[in-house]
Order: structure tokens, then C-alpha cells, then sequence
């Protein structure tokens, strides 16, 4: 009998269509990358099935262990408050650890870097070409200031420069940040989307960055986020297993 928690991937969800077809996507591979893992999605909002109704469905199974996987990059409003509320609500014979949010990592730099590649770069250009790091944005100071913190990061592995954006709720936004990497003498721009899934926020992104010389795709599928899925969905799981001698 397979004993690993139900690993319960929890997306924001959107009215656009691609955003729930991405995350279904991202989904498959995961399960491709561990077979016989169970792995369900649930929607905070706009999309079905939701979170809510998967947990019912789990505990009325019989299920009894859950790791619930926010999927977003930073700890903000939905991480910190929306997601643990819902949790709350489960039926009372689930177990659910929830794991750690996605970013930072250094897989998710590998998967920006990724869509920069298929999106026309090459590592030759990596040096002369200055990077937008362009994020959906939020309210919350940390999740700002982690954004900033992954843009230096990313700098440091070889780009001309890198600058944070922001499609809303805080600045600088996508198109003033391909200025200043044009003003700063960097041979080529690239705006590299730091979001998961395409919707109105990305879209927002996609008409900053008409000034930008590429502008590479959402992360979606690729196989370093769900690779670092399972990596958060590894280290949720630890606690239990130390408990039980594993």
C-alpha cells in the first residue's frame, strides 16, 4: 500500500483559461518525474476543482496524510493568510503539513535562464545582455524585497545587470526597467517573466516588455519547477518520517 501523503498542489487560479492549462500541465510533470506519486490541484479561486472540495474528497477516500504545496514564488498574502485559513477548514482526519512556496531557488534561476534560451540567447550573450526580472508584484515588503534580493543573486552569475519589476502594486514596472538597462549601455534587454502561469499580470509583463530584444515565456512546465515541486514536497514530508524512525 503506498503510504506517502497525497501531495495537493494549491494554485491561485484565474478566469484566463492558459493559466489553469499551464498549472495542469506543470502537473503531469511532476507525476512524470515520480510515478506512483499522487498528486491533486486545487484552485483558490476562479477554477475547479477547489481546494476545499479536493480535501473533502481525500478525507471522504479515507485518506489521511497531505502535503499541501502552495504553487507561488513568494511568501505573500496568499502564502501567509489565504492558503492557511482554507487549511483550516479540511475535515478533521487529514493530516496536512504545509510545505515551503516555491522561491527563491536556484533551479527556478535555471528554469528564468531556460525560457531566455528557448526565447533566442545564447550563453555567448549572457554578458552583455541586461535581464528584467519581471514579477507579478505584491504589497507585502519580504516578497518585494525577495525579488530584489533574487535579482542581485541572478546578476552575480554573469548578466550585464539585472533589475527587478513589477506588473503591479509596486514599481518599477517592465517598461521603465528596460530603459534603464538600455541607459546603463547593455548591448540587448531580455525580460525574463518570474511568474508561473499566463494571465492578466503576465499579460501586463508581455506589453512592458515590447521595448525589451527578447522576452522570454512564463515558467510553466518547465522541468526545474517541478523538480523543486518535489523538492518542497520532500522536505514537508521530513518531520513525519524522522518521527517515524524512517
Amino acid at each position: 500500500m503506498n503510504t506517502r501523503p497525497v501531495l495537493l498542489v494549491i494554485a491561485h487560479g484565474s478566469r484566463d483559461p492558459r493559466h489553469a492549462a499551464t498549472v495542469h500541465a506543470l502537473i503531469e510533470r511532476v507525476r512524470s518525474q515520480r510515478p506512483g506519486l499522487r498528486v491533486e490541484t486545487g484552485f483558490l479561486d476562479f477554477n475547479v476543482p477547489s481546494v476545499q472540495g479536493v480535501l473533502e474528497s481525500l478525507a471522504a477516500e479515507g485518506v489521511r496524510d497531505v502535503v499541501a504545496l502552495p504553487l507561488l514564488l513568494t511568501r505573500a498574502f496568499h502564502a501567509k493568510a489565504d492558503i492557511p485559513a482554507v487549511l483550516r477548514e479540511a475535515p478533521a482526519r487529514l493530516r496536512i503539513r504545509q510545505a515551503d512556496v516555491l522561491g527563491p531557488s536556484p533551479l527556478l534561476l535555471s528554469a528564468l535562464e531556460r525560457r531566455l534560451y528557448e526565447a533566442g540567447l545564447t550563453p555567448a550573450e549572457k554578458s552583455s545582455t541586461g535581464v528584467v526580472l519581471a514579477s507579478a508584484g505584491s504589497s507585502d515588503p519580504e516578497a518585494i524585497a525577495v525579488i530584489a534580493d533574487i535579482a542581485r543573486e541572478w546578476w552575480h552569475t554573469g548578466w550585464c545587470a539585472v533589475r527587478p519589476a513589477f506588473a503591479s502594486a509596486s514599481l518599477p514596472r517592465t517598461e521603465d526597467a528596460v530603459r534603464e538597462l538600455r541607459a546603463l549601455g547593455c548591448e540587448r534587454v531580455a525580460v525574463a517573466p518570474y511568474v508561473l502561469a499566463p494571465g492578466f499580470l503576465p499579460d501586463r509583463i508581455a506589453r512592458g516588455a515590447a521595448g525589451a530584444d527578447v522576452r522570454a515565456d512564463v515558467l510553466g512546465p518547465a522541468p526545474e519547477v517541478a523538480r523543486l515541486l518535489l523538492e518542497r514536497y520532500d522536505a514537508a514530508r521530513r518531520p513525519a518520517l524522522a518521527a517515524l524512525g524512517a
